[in-house]
């Protein structure tokens, strides 16, 4: 059967080849995870000083590229050269981060019920990781799921996105220059057949991506027995009450619509305005938005994502949806679109039940707190959550009503900070979080060990 070769091009310049590799195959991934489960065991007995040196190294190296890894984040997948920047420098500090974890306590010493002895829980990798991670953040996500299934003593096999797998290789090329020993880190490139060959052979997995190929991820995962997590996207909502800073609400709303080209699994696609904000919101987010412009916005990454929201947009349109701004795409090289809002959506529309991967948000109008966190509610996935309001009861209240893994107030609701945990809420998410000390929990089962002297009693 002839190999499957994976072409991943400039979204900018869609004429620009920026990566060309055959995906391995199936066979491939199986010796992989299995040369992976062999050098693991060294990888564990390094010790710990090993495994945070080697992940200080990365880091450095990271650093020491910063350039060069921003220009082919902006090459590959179109993000603006700022927001490549921050990713490269996310990255680095990431790895740092983690190089700390490995001389963490990994366990907790307990009294015995009766008699002489020690009681003690331990936590120890799995073994294998098998990731598998998207597009839009070609080395973070990689790196948030790497670095403490690394840091902990697990082997990695990363199964990056198609679109992105000239920043995937890099990465590996700095890491393997970083020393770690052979098949302790392994990038795999490849498609459907390879990532859910990684799935049904690595010991824990993780999975950032389209909620459809999550849900497989986790059946294949849990029928194996195996631990999973799945972040599937967001249809999150921003919620601006009418004392809200209406400029600084709507500038944090164009950012977090726009910005990158609304590719984030955090970015904001409902604005739900609260009683007398609808106007003001209106006017000053539309001003926003048509101000947004290519250093912030960008392509999006595929002329099949274009097209499909350009044609939700007009469906709307049709179904008596007011287009307040934006809506096409531009005469120009490359897969762009103008930042997008639509108000008046009808309910059932798939402009206000489901994910589109671009710069477009939905206008809604609600009564009051209590209407805007229903229909902030109103979904099967949300990952993210911002509340503008200077009243701080108003915002304790959305915070603690809102159906949101991350919450923000008076920001927009695309940030992340890395030390802390990351995960959605109902459909967005499946099992343990992400980041911070929770990855580190994620990656290693507790284990009870007993001690008691010899021959004495049990």
């Amino acid at each position: 059967m002839p190999a499957v070769t994976i072409l991943s091009y400039n979204p900018a310049d869609p004429e620009d080849l920026v990566a060309e590799v055959d995906a391995p195959g199936v066979e491939a991934v199986r010796a992989t995870v299995g040369r992976a489960r062999t050098a693991q065991a060294g990888w564990l007995a390094a010790g710990a000083g090993a495994r945070s040196a080697a992940l200080t190294r990365i880091a450095e190296l990271v650093e020491a590229n910063a350039e060069e890894l921003a220009a082919l984040v902006v090459r590959e997948v179109g993000k603006p050269l700022a927001e490549a920047r921050g990713e490269v420098a996310r990255t680095a500090a990431i790895w740092r981060y983690y190089a700390q974890a490995p001389f963490a306590a990994s366990g907790a010493v307990h009294e015995t019920a009766a008699g002489p002895g020690l009681l003690l829980t331990r936590r120890r990798p799995y073994g294998v990781a098998g990731l598998v991670t998207p597009w839009n953040f070609p080395l973070a996500i990689p790196t948030w799921k790497a670095a403490p299934a690394l840091a902990v003593g697990n082997s990695v096999v990363l199964k990056p996105s198609s679109e992105a797998i000239g920043c995937a290789l890099r990465l590996a090329g700095l890491i393997a220059e970083a020393g770690l020993p052979t098949d302790v880190f392994t990038v795999l490139p490849g498609g459907g057949a390879e990532g859910g060959e990684l799935v049904g052979s690595a010991d824990v997995v993780s999975f950032t991506g389209s909620t459809g190929v999550g849900r497989q991820v986790v059946r294949t995962a849990t029928e194996r027995g195996i631990p999973v997590q799945a972040e599937l996207g967001g249809l999150n909502a921003a919620l601006v009450l009418p004392d809200a800073d209406m400029a600084q609400a709507a500038a944090h709303l164009a950012a977090a619509i726009a910005g990158y080209a609304g590719q984030k699994c955090t970015a904001t696609s409902r604005v739900i305005a609260v009683g007398a904000a609808y106007e003001p919101l209106r006017a000053a987010l539309v001003k926003a938005l048509e101000q947004v412009d290519d250093t912030s916005c960008g392509p999006v990454i595929n002329s099949a994502t274009r097209d499909e929201i350009v044609a939700a947009v007009a469906s709307a349109r049709d179904a008596g949806a007011e287009v307040l701004t934006g809506g096409g795409a531009p005469e120009r090289t490359g897969w762009y679109l103008a930042p997008t809002l639509v108000a008046d959506v009808p309910d059932d529309h798939p402009l206000r039940r489901e994910e589109f991967f671009g710069p477009i948000a939905v206008l809604h109008a609600a009564a009051d707190l209590d209407e805007a966190i229903a229909l902030a509610n109103d979904t099967p996935y949300t990952l993210s959550a911002s509340v503008h309001t200077r009243d701080l009861d108003a915002a304790l209240a959305a915070a603690d009503r809102l159906d949101a893994g991350m919450i923000r107030v008076n920001a927009p609701s695309s940030g992340v900070d890395f030390h802390l945990p990351f995960g959605g809420a109902k459909g967005a998410s499946h099992g343990d979080r992400e980041q911070g000390a929770a990855a580190l929990d994620f990656y290693t089962t507790s284990r009870t060990v007993t001690l008691l002297p010899a021959g004495g009693a049990s």
